[in-house]
């Protein structure tokens, strides 16, 4: 039977449907808001596994070509791996969502969220997120939601919630906020400088927003929703666990706050082996084995928290406000454009940056139209950075890591007609423990300076943190703010909250929260404490460089001119030919703009030049008195045809070869050779006559 509700929302309508399309997964629902549509599906595998100390869920976000009318590009037709955006938006639905999964189910679950339709208005992100929820909502499987998602703009002093592609375009601040009705769980974003007050206050107005689509769900349910599931809780204890407990604490909690990342890990490593060789018989048992670690875990937990908010002291002895030593370097490489070396405590960025012509842009072939880009920035996290053995890949972190870290950085990027390069950033994480994603904008940020991109500013970026202590009635009982958290204290604590900006606002947000919501008060609390550290960040930065150096001289030289939009054609040439010419003759490359803007790329500055002289000389009538190093065509025995502009010819009579008599003009000149002449005139029918400027001429000037 097909269920519908339905939410007017402004002008739209929002609409969740189920009971007509994939009855057989677990949950099915279509969504659609406009002409975009989304369907979602929910799975669980069978097999029920006990144990498991993580939920196996997967969000496979995917959009389809023909939803815009499209067919892909390329030489195959089908839509092949997961494009950048599609797995930011996978990771989008799976963070609020997998908190809110119980790891007692253990089954493996798959969400699969499919853009069937879009319109060219309505983005499919937030629809995808709300679908996906609703589909685990009505469906057997066992979920303390529902979640909805709401992106909100800041636009000329007005906030607007799901704002339109076009709307989107004139925002200041663009932020994605995903929770539950009770409150945020997630956010993301980017803004050209917002303030915290502004930050805060789309927070505020997402919520409504995210409750009304919590209530929609909920409505949905209550007509066709299954019953759930049952979980499969280990009812196994472990054996001897006070025991256990009472001798291993006091070592642990030496072990725990020993200085350094490998040191405290090898002191918990040491105390766990020395614990498990005396209870090694009851170990033997792979479930005692599990929850004999996971006994250690709930220790260091509560060792970390309970020093952290009864003394204030975190387990590398520094404060809740204090910021790990910094140290940054530039120019580090020899030969790449630009590259630096930060490093934060034990975490280090090397970033490269390399500059490149208009025809390295990032082109990309999306549902909602072609568009390239000319800002890039890829995030690497090698298995060495942590000390490991591994695979050498490109995963959902990475896109995501370099996707925060390009959209800090990039409201600072000048524009095309400033600085007509493009331009790639490479982050080479060599050394993780905490927030390698504001390493890398911070990294990319004085590598940039150090290619000598014009940035309008600097940028820096923090993580924070947040521990917290309390009963239902008061969770924020006792809480700290953390500034430059561990990767250990990400993992314990109940937020991750990274902010990245300049001293005049903030360009890049995420933030994860563990815990039911985070007050309003303590988000202005975090955002206070993230400024002051961000602000610390920069001025060390500063140091190091605060304006951009020279471009290098391995980098490409650019020489940039308008030309009338009518002389675009007489540029090209037919089939290209004039262009190709100048691209061959000056060995450089060319590009023509539709509105007129030449951009010429050259290895050195001198051919680039030639050329932009070149161009003007096309792109111009020609000038009586003008000099042109002209290219011989052909010979007559009345004298030479010289072409001294692709596609412009003129004659050089043989009277004008040379001061002194000429008597055949292949005794002075032969058919290809480039030699300068002189416009003399352009007499009433537009025919050029020149005059051959020889080598003792030449001298005598």
């Amino acid at each position: 039977m097909v269920q519908r509700v339905t939410r007017k929302v402004g002008d739209q309508e929002i609409i969740l449907e189920t009971g007509k399309i994939g009855k057989q997964a677990n949950g099915c629902v279509y969504a659609q808001v406009g002409g975009t549509v989304v369907i979602a599906t929910v799975c669980a595998s069978s097999d029920v596994k006990e144990g498991l100390d993580f939920v196996p869920v997967t969000v496979d976000y995917n959009e389809k070509f023909y939803a815009a009318g499209k067919i892909p590009g390329g030489f195959v037709k089908r839509e092949g791996r997961p494009k950048d955006k599609e797995i930011l938006v996978s990771r989008l639905i799976d963070r609020p969502m997998r908190p809110l999964f119980h790891k007692e189910f253990g089954r493996e679950l798959q969400i699969v969220p499919t853009c069937v339709s879009i319109d060219g208005v309505n983005p499919p992100d937030i629809l995808a997120v709300i679908a996906s929820s609703a589909a685990v909502t009505i469906s057997d499987i066992p979920f303390d939601g529902p979640v909805a998602g709401c992106r909100v703009a800041y636009i000329n002093g007005e906030y607007v919630i799901n704002p339109t592609y076009a709307q989107q375009e004139k925002a200041s601040l663009e932020i994605v906020v995903a929770g539950t009705k009770d409150g945020f769980t997630m956010v993301e974003g980017g803004a050209n400088e917002a303030t915290e007050e502004v930050m805060l206050g789309a927070l505020e107005k997402a919520q409504g927003f995210i409750t009304d689509m919590c209530l929609l769900q909920e409505e949905l349910q209550k007509l066709c929703g299954k019953e759930k599931l049952p979980l499969a809780p280990l009812n196994v204890q472990l054996e001897n666990k006070d025991a256990i407990e009472a001798e291993a604490t006091p070592l642990m909690q030496e072990a725990c706050f020993q200085k350094g990342k490998n040191a405290r890990y090898e002191a918990v490593k040491a105390v766990k082996k020395q614990i498990a060789e005396k209870y090694a018989e009851q170990l033997t048992d792979e479930i005692q084995k599990k929850l004999f670690d996971a006994l250690f875990d709930d220790i260091q937990y509560r060792l970390l928290r309970k020093s952290i908010l009864e003394k204030g002291l975190r387990i590398d002895g520094r404060g809740t406000e204090d910021i790990r030593p910094i140290t940054c370097e530039i120019n580090v490489l020899p030969r790449p454009h630009g590259s630096a070396l930060f490093t934060r405590g034990e975490t280090q960025s090397l970033a490269v940056t390399t500059l490149g012509t208009s025809m390295d842009e990032q082109v990309y072939d999306d549902i909602e139209g072609d568009r390239s880009e000319n800002f890039i920035l890829h995030y690497n996290f090698p298995p060495y950075s942590v000390g490991e053995v591994g695979k050498l890949t490109t995963g959902r972190r990475e896109i995501g890591h370099g996707n925060l870290a390009r959209r800090s950085l990039a409201p600072m990027i000048p524009s095309r007609e400033e600085f007509p390069y493009t331009i790639r950033v490479v982050s080479e994480i060599m050394e993780s423990n905490g927030s390698s994603s504001q390493a890398s904008t911070c990294g990319g940020c004085l590598s940039l300076l150090a290619a000598g991109v014009p940035m309008k500013k600097m940028v820096a970026g923090i993580a924070m943190g947040l521990i917290t202590e309390g009963d239902e009635q008061n969770p924020y009982k006792k809480y700290a703010i953390l500034s430059d958290i561990l990767g250990e204290e990400d993992h314990l604590g109940d937020m991750d909250f990274k902010v990245a900006g300049t001293r005049d606002g903030i360009t890049g947000f995420q933030m994860d929260i563990k815990i039911a919501g985070v007050s309003m008060d303590i988000m202005r609390k975090a955002l206070d404490q993230a400024k002051r550290g961000r602000n610390h960040i920069l001025n060390i930065m500063e140091q190091c460089i605060s304006k951009p150096q020279p471009v290098s001289a391995f980098a490409p030289k650019i020489e940039s001119l308008k030309i009338p939009v009518d002389k675009i054609g007489a540029l090209i040439g037919p089939g290209g030919k004039n262009v190709k010419a100048l691209c061959q003759q000056y060995s450089v490359k060319i590009d023509t703009g539709e509105d007129g803007t030449v951009t010429i790329f050259g290895a050195n500055g001198k051919n680039t030049e030639e050329a932009k002289k070149a161009v003007k000389a096309i792109c111009e009538d020609p000038e009586p008195g003008t000099i042109y190093n002209g290219t011989v065509k052909r010979i007559m025995d009345f004298g030479a045809f010289v072409e001294i502009l692709p596609g412009k010819e003129g004659l050089c009579h043989i009277s004008k070869l040379s001061r002194s008599r000429v008597e055949k003009v292949t005794d002075v000149l032969k058919e290809g050779q480039v030699i300068p002449v002189k416009l003399l005139e352009v007499d009433k029918m537009g025919r050029l006559n020149l005059s051959y400027i020889d080598a003792v001429e030449e001298q005598a000037k």
